[in-house]
């Protein structure tokens, strides 16, 4: 199968910094994708975020019999050792960490692992689907029925992550993989809470349902700008080519 991109990644309106980092390669015949929020201040969350597209990229470029959900839970793995032994020898950057999602396309299979709060979503044939589920604070409340979906919206503690690369040694990662079938229409789209913040569910799907990737990521900066965009956001889209 064959596969187009796009990503973008922009410091938002009431940000000094880009935390946010992207990285999409061509790796073993297959599309690596990888999308990271960092936390942390002082440009330690960017340290953190970049460092994690570097381990990825790196564990992926090594050529072994690991299956693909495998090396991506060891990828994300090697990514949280580096950022605590970082954050250990250098006290600027002490406290750092970051959301991760790694998606690998390869054949017929997509392959992901999450972390934290961003996201991947699935859109096919029109229907988007939220393949991750956010390691919040708030998401924790809605599972254990003290919010609705209604009020997570707009709760103030809406940013608490539970999860993230750097936090601690034993790092908890969501793994899993689908198949993807040859005539589905079908994009995937990694973003940062600075997306899904400002723009519900249903407003992504009308937006990623044109087929023009430069349309579609012009349509979604703009209108995360018009709502303030009190976040960094970033994203990547990729879209099956039939």
């Amino acid at each position: 199968m064959k596969y187009i991109h796009l990503s973008l990644s922009k410091i938002g309106l009431k940000r000094l910094d880009n935390e946010d980092a992207v990285g999409v390669f061509e790796i073993d015949n297959g599309i690596l994708a990888i999308l990271c929020d960092g936390l942390g201040g002082n440009k330690a969350g960017e340290v953190a975020s970049q460092l994690t597209i570097e381990t990825v990229r790196n564990i992926f470029s090594e050529e072994d019999n690991t299956d693909s959900l495998s090396k991506i839970k060891q990828a994300i793995i090697e990514s949280n050792n580096a950022i605590i032994k970082n954050a250990n020898a250098d006290f600027d950057l002490k406290g750092m960490a970051t959301t991760a999602e790694v998606l690998y396309l390869k054949d017929d299979t997509a392959f992901w692992g999450h972390i934290g709060d961003s996201r991947i979503y699935l859109l096919k044939n029109s229907k988007l689907k939220q393949l991750t589920k956010d390691h919040s604070l708030v998401q924790k409340l809605v599972d254990e029925g003290y919010l609705t979906m209604k009020e997570a919206e707009n709760h103030p503690n809406k940013n608490i992550i539970m999860r993230a690369l750097g936090d601690n040694d034993n790092v908890e990662i969501d793994l899993s993989k689908q198949k993807i079938n040859a005539t589905d229409d079908v994009k995937f789209f990694l973003c940062s809470d600075g997306v899904t913040t400002v723009i519900k569910d249903e407003e992504l799907q009308n937006i990623l349902s044109e087929n023009d990737l430069k349309s579609v990521s012009k349509t979604l900066a703009d209108l995360i700008e018009e709502r303030g965009a009190p976040d960094n956001f970033s994203f990547i889209i990729i879209s099956k080519v039939l």
